[in-house]
């Protein structure tokens, strides 16, 4: 269960006369059953999506708390998998057991949300001064909660969410940052040719017609040794 702070807040409005996981969810531009997977723990609410709930129930949003868990350690879920050219569809009613680790507050970012990608593809092989290699763990910050002061600038990591197909299939790859006048581009570091730039104009779609958005700024890379 995912131990978000916002979770008692919106059961407990769900309570008031009138207020349903439905009218929740349509207020949200959301699935139902995106509605039930926050009630049961199993999704997080974005910030902007928290100001649209509090709208809807008519009452003023509370403050994040992050509530370290004993040895000063909080759960971080790990998403999914990265893979630069994988569109795969959007699930809404995916029931799978979510995979968290264990991990202290961001350093720099101690009140941003840490989430986790499993790294498949050779998109990020060339990458300097330490490439990410397939069975790495991408783990980092939640962009949309740190833009504020971690303004996009060129070098950055980042994890980037195209989608397409009005937002049923989306590809999650882990991309860097390179910032010109009129353009930003998102690039893949690699020894294969085939990984080519995302390249997005100001209003955030791609070339090709995709929408495009960085989910989260990674802050660090991580790779368990099997044990023999």
């Amino acid at each position: 269960m995912i131990e978000d702070p916002y979770i008692k807040w919106v059961v407990e409005n769900l309570e008031q006369p009138g207020k349903t996981q439905t009218g929740l969810a349509e207020s949200l531009g959301l699935h139902p059953s995106a509605i039930n997977k926050v009630v049961k723990g199993k999704r997080q609410l974005k910030s902007h999506e928290v100001a649209a709930a509090a709208t809807y129930f008519g009452v003023q949003a509370p403050s994040p708390e992050i509530r370290p868990s004993i040895g000063g350690l909080v759960p971080v879920p790990v998403v999914g998998k990265t893979e630069a050219g994988s569109f795969r569809e959007v699930d809404e009613f995916d029931q799978s057991e979510q995979v968290f680790m264990s991990l202290p507050p961001d350093d720099r970012f101690p009140g941003a949300r840490q989430m986790a990608f499993d790294v498949e593809g050779d998109s990020m092989n060339a990458l300097k001064p330490r490439p990410i290699f397939p069975g790495d763990r991408a783990v980092g910050v939640a962009y949309e909660d740190v833009a504020h002061e971690a303004t996009l600038r060129d070098g950055m990591i980042v994890v980037v969410q195209r989608t397409r197909d009005g937002g049923h299939t989306r590809e999650w790859s882990v991309k860097q940052v390179e910032i010109y006048a009129d353009r930003t581009e998102f690039h893949p570091r690699s020894t294969n040719p085939k990984h080519k730039p995302i390249v997005i104009t100001r209003d955030m779609h791609a070339d090709e017609g995709t929408t495009v958005e960085i989910i989260m700024l990674v802050r660090r890379i991580i790779n368990d040794l099997p044990l023999n």
